[in-house]
């Protein structure tokens, strides 16, 4: 299943190619790879897909694939014709979902896939009627002291506020710590290792990945998720800083700072590099 999956993601990002994507556009396709990989019951999802109709067309097209891979015996001399193939087979339908969807529409109709169950109402019993009119209440018992009323405030102000801010300054917190981090990453390609700078990075990429998703910026938070997954393995020395791993941490942060900029430009390959990154580091218990 795990091939299929790899198969069908990478049609779709060979396809995604060759069009001119927008940054929204570039978010619906790693959203779209993302359900794919994360899916428990591939088969049975992309038939619900069809029956949603932003992801109807090219559902039916994915689900070709998906029964080719499943019904036939896969050809290994001939599978990069096939391949080839099944991405162009995706273009046309691709681009008719991201010219007809957003990131939260396209969001939207993931949800459809996996539909929350219907909250459990339990059967109404006759109101029992009591009357307190008359009965004499401690008043005392709901005040709450002065000074714990300050530290509600101070802790629950303080972090509304911070995240207020956070959300104010979006672009300039997410961006400020790019430099400095590409920085670090050229020093540990040169094994050039400082595991107290390195703790830092991790925090504030979990940081700022938290509250990106918090604010629904899917792409950038899963971005820095990867950041700091990568950096904690390396710092754990379960992961070794190559040539590879560093090329995968900087097309995430190109990533990021193309669609904080909202840069029209094409970051498929970044992308597809970031994809790779999370692929390998996945696998690494």
């Amino acid at each position: 299943m795990e091939f299929i999956k790899q198969y069908i993601t990478q049609s779709i990002s060979a396809a995604a190619n060759s069009l001119r994507l927008s940054t929204h556009q570039i978010e619906i396709v790693a959203l779209l790879k993302d359900a794919i990989i994360k899916s428990n019951d591939l088969s049975n999802d992309l038939i619900k897909m069809k029956k949603i109709t932003e992801l109807s067309t090219l559902a039916i097209k994915l689900n070709e694939i998906y029964n080719f891979l499943i019904h036939n015996n896969i050809d290994f001399f001939k599978i990069s014709d096939q391949f080839k193939e099944h991405s162009r087979n995706l273009i046309k339908d691709l681009n008719h979902l991201l010219d007809t969807t957003t990131p939260l529409s396209f969001k939207n109709a993931l949800e459809k896939l996996n539909p929350h169950t219907e909250e459990f109402k339990p059967e109404k019993k006759e109101e029992i009627k009591i009357d307190l009119s008359k009965r004499k209440v401690d008043e005392e018992i709901f005040i709450i002291p002065e000074t714990e009323k300050i530290k509600e405030r101070i802790i629950l102000d303080d972090e509304n506020e911070s995240e207020e801010l956070f959300i104010q300054n979006f672009e300039t917190n997410i961006l400020k710590p790019i430099k400095p981090l590409d920085q670090m990453l050229k020093n540990l390609s040169n094994d050039d290792f400082d595991y107290e700078e390195i703790s830092s990075f991790i925090k504030i990429m979990s940081d700022n990945g938290r509250l990106s998703k918090k604010i629904g910026f899917e792409i950038i938070s899963d971005m820095h998720e990867t950041i700091a997954q990568t950096l904690t393995l390396i710092k754990n020395r379960k992961l070794m800083p190559g040539k590879e791993i560093i090329e995968g941490l900087r097309a995430c942060l190109i990533v990021i700072v193309a669609v904080v900029k909202g840069k029209e430009v094409d970051i498929t390959n970044y992308l597809n590099r970031a994809d790779d990154l999370q692929q390998k580091i996945s696998k690494i218990k």
